[in-house]
């Protein structure tokens, strides 16, 4: 796997995991029972960004280490996939 393909990887996976952590430790300001004037009550209450950005970035880190020791280290590829799923063709004697 080379660096671009592997940059590439990381920033997609990282985009997604920082969907999934997004709504983790957010504290609305209904839960705080401070609404400011003109908010929704499901506004976010304080900055939260930071710590989402940096659980992502853990996260994708991870994922990402996984999956260069099955690439690099265990020799798995894209083309492994065919051998591990099961063979879902009709059998023609049936």
């Amino acid at each position: 796997m080379n660096w671009i393909l592997f940059a590439a990887l990381f920033f997609v996976t990282w985009w997604l995991v920082l969907f999934v952590v997004l709504p983790f430790s957010l504290r609305t300001q209904d839960d705080d029972q401070d609404v400011t004037l003109g908010t929704v009550s499901s506004a976010p209450r304080g900055p939260h960004m930071l710590r989402a950005f940096v659980r992502a970035t853990i996260v994708t880190v991870i994922v990402m280490g996984i999956l260069y020791s099955l690439t690099m280290g265990l020799g798995f590829s894209f083309d492994d996939i065919m051998r591990v799923m099961p063979d879902f063709t009709p059998d023609a004697s049936h």
